[in-house]
């Protein structure tokens, strides 16, 4: 928090009388504090490790709850210990120290007064004079004091520059040295603890004297400018002749200064350098080594032979013809063969082509010949849709390598080389949106000698990770790969499906029928698109199809600004379908309301976020998932939200990972479906409005699309063929493989 912003914000002061709430995770508090002028009241806040007895003062604002009344919302805080016999006596009374009960904390003030916490500190061996305290006892409270001590420590370090719940990351991460670590080295700040980038390290490093041609900045700013491009842009690497440029602005320094650092941390393997194409390219480590895993573990994968088990092949199809009443086309029955003959099969197709008759097919003839198969998707959503078509379990891929949070490492998957998974083969759908490092962690986990079927549509936009995965693998014609390209007669009677291979093509639409599954609504101007869109969701599609329409409705736009961008829609279609009513609780956080009936969006992965689903319990809230406001416990402090069956308990500080969804964005919809799909056509940045991204919004759609806005915007889209362009060395280094 910087001096202005301080100098908004009322001051108070005093000792904690009472924790009322405390969630020990992220540190949000309740409680109630004495001023010296003997007033109470509460305080409520991110405050973590606060005890009673505690003297702090804290900065922040006045509020009314509408329940509690009148409150002090805390946004910065410090602690003093306390300094008198009686108020430390009151803080080592609530618990502070484990092992001093009031009994005990009685006894050692009794002994010592004012000067406790010195002894504490200092000299904790002279506990053991009081009876009924051993040498051993009095050797663990000191050191559970100077824990603690070292906790504040770090806290008041950091409270110029950090939220307090970021300053508990970096007191777990580092514990009591946090302090002399980031004074030696303050970047390791950005490169250690997630929330905390590369602006407010350098920040901290300008106020300890940190040079601005330092070693250590600048090999931090070009790690961050990798680090920024593979999160937001799915950049796996950077070019040298990019990269340098653009550290050397980020940094105000030579390039020159950047390209030898760059060569330092290249020379010490902090940083990997390859050759692509003739052109040097700039990695972080992980990125560079899970493409390499990817190369060496499908080249592995492909080698096992499995010809002979497609003797009785034809045999297998016809019987599974026989038994589903249908004959497969020709590409079918290519893919089904593949799949037998071969350890790796990549089957791509747009809608109505036949993929998902392809993969129950497949599941039959596997079945018969006994083998174990396992389906997965990367979403709860692709996962839903999967086992309702074919009949069988299919579970997300974080769910099925068992993924399982670790405090520090963020997370870990049970399943991968030392405990692999027992399938004999393995079927992923919407292979299409598989980031570099969630198709690295699959592949470890699978056993040598399993089949991996790969099914994705190579139209739609990349993952929102990092990398290309899918469209690397299909382009490298490394594997055996089928695309599906007829059109199946029922299929065909859809527009939707007939209109998105038009987009594919580069066709034009016809927007003028009205009599199916694809309709154009035209507005005058951008208001009236929204406007109609709210019309839309509120009355004209729950009058026409019944008021359980709305679950299924979702609004998918190329962007988050403007006026049919996600946060303007979101607020007009929240107000229209669930506005503020008596008894109806909500949370407002910054410049949003989130209420109790809302549809909501988590913004980031969050694998620490525990979830319950029919008795079951499991871990970890996604990037794109789509959930519902069931209720909001204003004592607790938490929201219930509902994703697809997984009742999951955010509290109030996690709201920030959290946005609305009555619209959403084209890449947060990507692996899901929706019954009802409305698509606002207005006029934006060329970048956006492309081709493959108008058809991966209308291949969201089951049952409906609805456009709505200016039609010419549609063409537009349709003749731009922009490829989003990413920096990935996967394809290059599956073609070195001989």
């Amino acid at each position: 928090m910087d001096k202005e912003q301080r100098d908004d914000l009322v001051s108070v002061e005093g000792i904690v009388e009472k924790i009322i709430y405390q969630n020990e995770e992220n540190g949000y508090t309740v409680c109630e504090l004495t001023a010296p002028s003997d007033e109470s009241f509460i305080l409520v806040g991110s405050m973590p490790y606060l005890c009673e007895g505690e003297s702090i003062s804290a900065l922040g604002n006045w509020t009314t709850h509408p329940s509690f009344g009148r409150q002090f919302r805390v946004e910065f805080y410090e602690k003093q210990l306390p300094a008198t016999a009686a108020t430390i006596l009151k803080y080592l009374s609530s618990g502070a120290i484990r092992g001093i009960g009031p009994a005990t904390a009685k006894k050692i003030v009794e002994q010592y007064a004012d000067e406790t916490l010195e002894v504490l500190e200092q000299h904790p061996e002279w506990l053991a004079d009081i009876p009924g305290i051993s040498r051993r006892k009095a050797e663990e409270i000191g050191e559970l004091f100077r824990t603690q001590f070292g906790m504040r420590r770090v806290m008041l370090f950091l409270s110029s520059y950090l939220s307090p719940s970021c300053a508990v990351k970096v007191y777990q991460k580092w514990g009591s040295g946090a302090v002399e670590i980031v004074r030696q080295n303050p970047y390791v700040l950005c490169d250690g603890i997630d929330g905390i980038g590369f602006e407010k390290a350098d920040q901290i490093a300008r106020d300890l004297g940190v040079r601005e041609n330092s070693s250590e900045r600048i090999a931090a700013g070009l790690a961050f400018v990798l680090s920024y491009n593979m999160n937001q842009n799915g950049h796996a690497y950077l070019p040298q002749d990019k990269l340098i440029p653009a550290a050397a602005r980020l940094l105000s320094c030579k390039e020159e200064e950047a390209e030898d650092e760059l060569a330092r941390q290249v020379m010490t393997g902090k940083l990997r350098a390859a050759k692509i194409e003739g052109r040097t390219c700039i990695y972080l480590v992980r990125a560079f080594e899970a493409e390499k895993y990817i190369c060496a573990k499908m080249d592995a994968l492909e080698r096992t032979d499995h010809v002979s088990d497609a003797d009785n092949l034809a045999f297998l199809i016809e019987k599974a013809e026989l038994e589903n009443g249908i004959q497969y086309e020709r590409l079918q029955k290519k893919a089904i063969s593949d799949a037998v003959k071969n350890s790796v099969l990549i089957l791509t197709g747009g809608p109505g082509t036949g993929k998902t008759t392809v993969v129950r097919a497949i599941i039959r003839i596997f079945e018969s010949m006994g083998l174990d198969i396992a389906l997965a998707t990367p979403t709860g959503r692709a996962a839903k849709r999967l086992s309702e078509v074919t009949g069988m379990e299919t579970k997300t891929i974080h769910r099925m390598l068992e993924m399982d949070f670790t405090g520090e490492s963020g997370h870990t998957f049970h399943r991968d080389e030392n405990s692999l998974l027992e399938e004999d083969v393995i079927i992923i759908d919407e292979a299409s949106m598989i980031d570099l490092f969630l198709m690295e962690a699959l592949l470890r986990a699978i056993r040598p000698g399993a089949r991996l079927i790969l099914i994705g549509d190579a139209n739609q936009l990349p993952p929102v990770g990092a990398g290309y995965v899918f469209r690397d693998i299909l382009e490298s014609d490394r594997f055996s790969t089928v695309e599906l390209t007829h059109i199946f007669r029922q299929a065909s009677e859809s527009l939707i499906v007939t209109n998105a291979h038009l987009i594919h093509r580069g066709e034009p639409l016809d927007l003028s029928q009205k009599d199916s599954d694809f309709f154009y609504l035209a507005a005058a101007d951008e208001e009236k698109t929204s406007q109609i869109i709210a019309g839309l969701c509120k009355t004209r599609l729950p009058r026409a199809y019944g008021a359980s329409v709305y679950e299924g409705i979702q609004v998918i736009t190329p962007s988050r600004k403007g006026q049919n961008g996600t946060e303007y829609l979101n607020h007009i279609l929240q107000e229209a379908i669930n506005p503020a009513s008596e008894g109806k609780k909500e949370r407002k956080f910054r410049d949003r309301v989130f209420r109790e009936g809302d549809k909501v969006m988590q913004t980031k992965n969050n694998y620490d976020i525990p979830w319950k689903k029919n008795g079951a319990d499991g871990f970890g809230i996604f990037n794109g998932d789509i959930g519902v406001i069931r209720s909001i416990d204003m004592i607790s402090q938490v929201l219930h939200i509902d994703f697809d069956g997984r009742m999951a308990e955010y509290d109030f500080m996690m709201t920030e990972e959290l946005e609305l969804a009555y619209a959403i964005t084209v890449h947060k919809s990507q692996g899901s479906e929706y019954p009802i799909v409305i698509f606002p056509l207005y006029r934006y940045t060329p970048k956006l409005l492309t081709r493959n991204l108008f058809y991966t919004a209308v291949t969201r759609a089951q049952q409906m699309v609805i456009l709505v806005g200016d039609g010419e915007v549609a063409n537009r889209m349709i003749e731009n063929n922009r490829q989003t362009k990413r920096y990935t060395g996967l394809g290059y280094w599956l073609t070195q493989y001989d």
